[in-house]
């Protein structure tokens, strides 16, 4: 059976009941036992802590921008207020908060990140089954789900960020309108005011920008003299980047998201006046500056090189106990010393996931510059085809390039942003295989799919902390570099 290579007609809502079951599943899976492990888990010690320091008034220097710990403290006071979730507390936040409280908002966002890159997707090609892929893709990412379930930022600069980029799509399909270009400015800044790097999915734009002028003039003085061949499909989004000229790019997405960052700010230096917003600025740089790297800083730092790979995750929970009904202490000292059972959260993506988007990115850019090289690329009208490609390599090496130039100790959860557009990239070659006529084409789409969903369930338990024994948690550790 040949599958169609338009959205079908059916009657049955298939695409909205798809991307409904996706994100029930998402949410289902971020807040089943979020008040497990009564404790602060991994940079919780900070993040949770902070958003508290707001709520009480307390004075602190914060080595981030502020914005994911007012919306952490905002959770907290929602979910403190709420008359569920308060069944497990602690007073480690400095007052006594239930675990729920500060994790029930990252539940919550985590959740809402597929239905966003299924969006990013839909504005790409306008095809309901690649959103519908890519959507799938995003809520079977394990690292997503463990970021999602703790008090945590990366969720948030992933999510800002995207939006900023869907946004700018949006801007695009409508030539340009006002509206949807300052919405896109205002939150790449507010990825910003979440960590640094959420500036890098605006670099994205900003290249990908650069490029499409470049290559219309190249066309303008250099293609006349290859024939150039219309597309068939119609005019892509993309192809309006010229469209926006420097003014544009200026005053919404350079102006506007500096005006965002800075007045993001405003709660933080009310309650902080000391240091300044300048002087804040120069501490946080000082203090990333003076980390430091290797496994002297953290055991699990990693060099960028290795996140394609999933070389070296990062065990954010393990504690042991005697037998499964027996309660994790809050604050015993973590052992791995024998014991029938092992309570291990492991920030770490779905293998198969990461490693057949790494080899769909590196086949796309072999593609594309393949194309640049025959001159077939530059002297001819882009298709839609090359304009996806281009949008996907330059967003991808924009959120992962930078982090070669950084000396500090980095983890695997840096790799989040560049991870979305490789994932994006699977997502699009798997659609259009299953849209081939070709069985085996079919057939590839349709084994990737299930060999992505079952690594999911498989590493499902050390995503969740979920009770093992040690034949079963060595029997997720593929490699000595993942303990």
């Amino acid at each position: 059976m040949i599958l169609p290579k338009k959205p079908s007609d059916s009657s049955i809502p298939w695409f909205s009941i798809g991307i409904t079951a996706i994100v029930l599943l998402s949410l289902a899976l971020r807040f089943w036992g979020l008040g497990r492990f009564n404790r602060l888990v991994f940079d919780e010690v900070y993040y949770a802590i902070f958003a508290n320091n707001y709520l009480t008034g307390t004075s602190f220097f914060n080595p981030h921008p502020p914005l994911s710990q007012y919306i952490i403290a905002i959770g907290i006071w929602i979910g403190s207020h709420l008359p569920f979730g308060q069944d497990t507390v602690n007073d480690l936040t400095g007052s006594l908060r239930s675990t729920w409280s500060y994790r029930w908002l990252n539940a919550l966002t985590g959740s809402l990140i597929p239905i966003v890159v299924a969006a990013v997707a839909y504005q790409l090609n306008r095809r309901r089954s690649y959103a519908l892929i890519a959507a799938l893709f995003a809520a079977t990412d394990g690292l997503f789900l463990v970021e999602s379930r703790y008090a945590l930022n990366n969720i948030y600069l992933v999510i800002l960020g995207l939006l900023g980029q869907l946004f700018f799509l949006l801007a695009l399909n409508h030539h340009g309108a006002k509206r949807w270009l300052i919405l896109s400015g205002v939150f790449f800044g507010a990825s910003a005011a979440i960590k640094w790097n959420g500036l890098w999915f605006l670099l994205g734009i900003y290249i990908v920008w650069a490029v499409a002028w470049v290559w219309q003039l190249f066309r303008t003085y250099f293609g006349q003299k290859t024939r150039t061949r219309p597309i068939a499909s119609g005019r892509h989004p993309l192809q309006n980047l010229t469209e926006l000229n420097v003014g544009h790019i200026v005053l919404n997405l350079v102006i506007l998201p500096v005006v965002t960052y800075s007045f993001l700010w405003i709660p933080h230096l009310l309650m902080n006046p000391s240091p300044g917003f300048w002087e804040s600025q120069v501490k946080i740089l000082t203090f990333h500056q003076n980390v430091g790297s290797g496994t002297d800083v953290h055991p699990y730092c990693s060099r960028w090189y290795s996140w394609l790979l999933m070389w070296r995750p990062v065990a954010y929970f393990y504690q042991t106990a005697s037998h499964t009904p027996e309660a994790v202490a809050t604050d015993s000292p973590l052992s791995a010393g024998a014991s029938n059972v092992i309570y291990d959260v492991h920030a770490m993506g779905n293998p198969f996931l990461w490693w057949l988007s790494t080899t769909a990115i590196l086949l796309l850019l072999l593609l594309l510059t393949q194309r640049i090289l025959e001159g077939v690329g530059w002297k001819s009208i882009p298709t839609s085809y090359t304009w996806i490609t281009l949008y996907l390599i330059v967003n991808y090496a924009a959120n992962l390039l930078p982090w070669t130039k950084v000396t500090r100790c980095t983890f695997l959860y840096h790799y989040m942003g560049a991870s979305v557009f490789s994932g994006l990239a699977l997502a699009w070659l798997v659609d259009r295989w299953l849209h081939s006529e070709q069985n085996q084409y079919r057939s590839a789409g349709v084994t990737v799919i299930l060999v992505v969903v079952l690594a999911f369930i498989f590493w499902l338990p050390i995503y969740l902390g979920l009770p093992l024994s040690g034949s079963g948690y060595h029997l997720r550790m593929w490699f000595r570099s993942w303990i």
